[in-house]
């Protein structure tokens, strides 16, 4: 399975308008908090892979707390956890890639595990999301501790299907008024290694 994800930056509250407008349908609202790791047989920066562990809890959606704060207000017991392997990009248009994801019942020992095989943390990314459905899209208002606010809109589709899915996502953008041209193929991970921090 292939997730065609198109990102660009944007402040959240004209699209929270555009999205009424629209009458998007709520999904959910969570935390998440992803660990990404480094393997010990190659490079993942050189070959464009990742491999993470997610922990994730659901929130009010109404809640203003910061990505800090909201993580750190869930207790431990309510976060599911799920790795997930994501391959490298495969086309020039658009943050797609194969993907790989499963629920494991504890956070902490498959993190034992991956440990015990040579996988070492390399570093953490937390964010708060909310996400609707729209044309059979998932759009995600972002805010992303040390990086600021994003919108994603994506969807799971075959090999065949990247092409039109990813016009797809181009179409429900430009429908919240957002330009795909500004999009953003770098991961959160990327960015964050790479510096582009701001103030949330």
């Amino acid at each position: 399975m292939y997730e065609v994800e198109v990102k660009v930056r944007a402040d959240h509250g004209p699209v929270r308008e555009r999205l009424a407008e629209h009458e998007a349908a709520p999904v959910d609202a969570v935390v998440q908090e992803d660990v990404y790791y480094d393997a010990p047989h190659r490079d993942f920066a050189a070959t464009d892979e990742a491999l993470r562990i997610r922990r994730e809890a659901s929130i009010d959606p109404d809640a203003t707390d910061s990505v800090a704060a909201a993580i750190d207000s869930v207790p431990s017991a309510e976060f599911d956890a799920h790795v997930t392997y994501k391959g490298p990009l495969v086309e020039a248009e658009s943050k797609t890639r194969e993907e790989f994801e499963t629920l494991v019942a504890a956070g902490e020992t498959m993190d034992e595990i991956l440990s015990r095989l040579g996988f070492e943390p390399a570093a953490t990314v937390r964010k708060r999301r909310e996400r609707f459905a729209l044309e059979g899209y998932t759009v995600t208002l972002d805010a992303v501790e040390g990086l600021g606010e994003y919108v994603e809109c994506e969807v799971e589709t075959d090999e065949d299907s990247v092409e039109d899915a990813r016009e797809g996502a181009f179409d429900v953008l430009r429908s919240l008024g957002l330009d795909p041209d500004d999009q953003i193929r770098t991961s959160y991970l990327g960015l964050l290694l790479a510096g582009e921090t701001t103030s949330e």
